[in-house]
C-alpha cells in the first residue's frame, strides 16, 4: 500500500518514470487530505462549550469525514491496481483473429474498470465538498480556513478525476456507457464547482 509508507516515498513514486501511481491515485489523495482537514475541523469543534448546541451534528460530521476519507485512501493504491489489470490486457497476444477478440474484449473491460476508479474519486470528492461546508458552517471559526481549504481541494480532486475519466472513455466503444459515465462526471464538476464558491465565500466572511 502506497500510504502505508512515507509522503516521500510516494512523492519520489509519482515522480518516477513508472506510469503509476498517476493522477488518478493523485487525484483522490488530494481529496482525502481534503477530508482529513474537515475532521480537524471537527475535533477542534467537538467538546468545546461555545459549540455546545452543534455537537450532535459535529460527530456526525466527523463520523462522515473519516468514512470518507478512508475511501479515498483505498482508491488511491485502487487506481494504481486498475492500471496494472489494463496494461496486462494490452499486452495479451493478437496473432490469431480469436486472441484479437480476446485482447478487444479484455482491453475494454480493463479501460471500464479504470474508468470507474476515477469516477468514483469524483463522486467522493463531491462528498468532501459538502463535508466541508457543514464545518465551514458550523465548526470551530478558528478553524474555518481549513474547511475552506477541503472544498478548494475537493474540487481539485474532482477536476483532476475528471482527466483521468475522459481518457479512458476515449478509448471505449460502448456509446452507452461513455455518454452515462462523462454526464455523470459533469454533473458531478458542477455541484463541487458550486459547493467550493459557497464555502471559500463562507469562509472569507468568517475571516473579516
Amino acid at each position: 500500500m502506497y500510504l502505508e509508507g512515507s509522503i516521500l516515498g510516494f512523492m519520489d513514486k509519482l515522480a518516477g518514470s513508472s506510469p503509476e501511481p498517476g493522477g488518478g491515485a493523485a487525484s483522490a489523495l488530494a481529496a482525502a487530505v481534503g477530508a482529513a482537514l474537515v475532521s480537524m475541523v471537527a475535533n477542534l469543534t467537538v467538546g468545546k462549550e461555545k459549540y455546545s448546541d452543534v455537537q450532535d451534528r459535529i460527530r456526525d460530521l466527523l463520523v462522515s469525514s473519516e468514512e470518507v476519507r478512508g475511501l479515498l485512501q483505498g482508491l488511491v493504491q485502487e487506481d494504481t491496481e486498475v492500471y496494472g489489470v489494463l496494461s496486462k490486457a494490452f499486452k495479451m497476444p493478437r496473432e490469431t483473429t480469436e486472441e484479437k477478440k480476446a485482447r478487444k474484449e479484455a482491453v475494454q473491460a480493463a479501460l471500464k474498470e479504470a474508468t470507474m476508479v476515477p469516477y468514483r474519486i469524483a463522486e467522493q470528492c463531491l462528498e468532501v465538498a459538502r463535508l466541508s461546508e457543514v464545518a465551514a458552517d458550523i465548526g470551530n471559526v478558528n478553524a474555518v480556513s481549513d474547511a475552506g481549504v477541503a472544498a478548494l481541494l475537493a474540487e481539485a480532486g474532482a477536476r483532476c478525476a475528471a482527466l483521468n475519466v475522459k481518457i479512458n472513455l476515449t478509448s471505449i466503444d460502448d456509446d452507452a456507457f461513455t455518454s452515462e459515465k462523462w454526464t455523470g462526471t459533469q454533473d458531478i464538476l458542477s455541484r463541487v464547482g458550486e459547493l467550493r464558491e459557497k464555502v471559500v465565500g463562507v469562509t472569507y466572511d468568517k475571516l473579516g
